[in-house]
């Protein structure tokens, strides 16, 4: 795919336009109107927040995940007299995120859901900024070999993944022969210092209130079991093409350095930037350019201090028991990380509707993960059976925690 001159306009499909990463995106494209236009939005179900993005942007299409909400919508661009194009449905999604109008995708659907449209435009070699770390974990080398076929150009947008990509040389060929291991770093999020034996005791509200980032509530989830830790793992393995063990995690509280690569040498290259989702936006939207992102920049003068827990202190194993599960699957046989992600979903799901507790989130994906067999996935039908398959397991689970 040829690097885009910056008198031409990059035609932009935003998947999952309402929610953070979404609405973020749209604020680094206002910023850079002569460089960005646009093209085709999709939400699920908040309509007034679509339609709204509408007249501002004037995408050719916007689609709603279901009928009942593409009629809607479709309704209010009309009585505003709207040329926006309104669709409905997975298929439709699918279609604009392989437009071949599209030049970039922004893939930013919560969860397994964003899988088909990931591969559509992975299939079409758009440049694809993958939001979407759960894609790739439940699509794993068949994700992979789909991003090569089609020869798209894959930049990670997640914070981490996106600091690794800027640390590591232009040239990928080289990757294998100089790095030694990737560094994760996470906040460690607003459980980093509670004391274990009360997470039975965590709300909701608790959870999804993360000291650094702005985050919808499943990511937040995560960020609070340090689970979107295990999921990053699992991407990065499979986006950077190291081993398990060549993937290494530390809570780092202050969310400056986003992430590092230790290279054989013992030195160390990080990314650093204020915690702001629009700096990996806008170099994914840029690259290999790098554009005003709108974030504010570090004051070196003012930052206190900068420091780093191992997950062997502090009381944090007990505290964050599903990381590990990330090199456990990494080295179970292949279809391991689509049930993982499956059970983790459902799981996040139940303790946001006040079904399970916090702390058996852990339980539901490891009794999942140890409850369902897979096999080596050969196609998207493959993925999203084992992925209902996995989904349908956990849900057993959670009724009985329910009793």
């Amino acid at each position: 795919m040829n690097d885009f001159a910056v008198n031409v306009k990059q035609r932009v499909a935003i998947l999952g336009s309402t929610g953070s990463i979404g609405v973020t995106t749209l604020d680094v494209i206002a910023r850079h109107a002569d460089r960005f236009e646009v093209f085709a939005l999709s939400a699920a179900t908040q309509t007034e927040t679509m339609l709204q993005q509408c007249v501002q942007f004037k995408p050719m299409f916007a689609v709603m995940a279901s009928e009942p909400h593409g009629r809607l919508l479709e309704q209010k661009c009309r009585e505003l007299q709207l040329a926006t194009r309104v669709l409905w449905g997975s298929a439709s999604i699918s279609m604009i995120a392989s437009h071949e109008l599209v030049d970039t995708v922004m893939a930013a659907i919560v969860g397994a859901a964003g899988l088909a449209s990931c591969l559509g435009a992975a299939r079409a070699g758009k440049r694809l900024l993958l939001a979407n770390k759960e894609a790739l974990v439940v699509g794993g080398e068949y994700f992979m070999q789909a991003v090569a076929k089609g020869g798209a150009k894959l930049l990670p947008i997640d914070s981490e993944h996106s600091a690794i990509f800027q640390s590591l040389p232009d040239d990928a060929a080289v990757w294998s022969t100089q790095i030694d291991k990737l560094i994760l770093t996470g906040s460690g999020g607003p459980f980093r210092r509670r004391d274990p034996q009360t997470l039975h005791d965590v709300t909701p509200a608790q959870a999804c209130a993360h000291p650094n980032w702005v985050m919808g509530r499943k990511i937040s989830v995560d960020s609070a079991t340090m689970m979107n830790k295990a999921l990053e793992v699992i991407e990065a393995s499979f986006l950077f093409a190291v081993s398990p063990g060549q993937v290494e995690v530390v809570i780092h509280p202050q969310s400056v350095i986003h992430s590092m690569v230790q290279y054989k040498d013992n030195s160390v290259v990080a990314q650093l930037g204020t915690p702001d989702m629009r700096v990996p936006i806008a170099y994914g939207l840029s690259w290999p350019d790098r554009i005003v992102s709108g974030a504010t920049a570090l004051d070196f003068h003012s930052m206190a201090e900068m420091t780093f827990e191992s997950l062997d202190s502090n009381g944090h194993e007990r505290r964050f028991p599903g990381l590990k599960l990330a090199w456990s699957v990494l080295e179970a046989p292949p279809g391991s990380t689509a049930v993982l992600n499956a059970a983790n979903e459902a799981a996040v799901a139940a303790f946001l509707d006040g079904k399970i507790r916090f702390d058996q989130i852990h339980a539901v994906n490891l009794e999942t993960l140890e409850s369902v067999a897979t096999v080596s996935p050969q196609s998207l039908e493959d993925l999203l059976a084992l992925d209902a398959l996995s989904r349908d397991a956990a849900q057993q689970i959670i009724r009985r925690l329910c009793v």
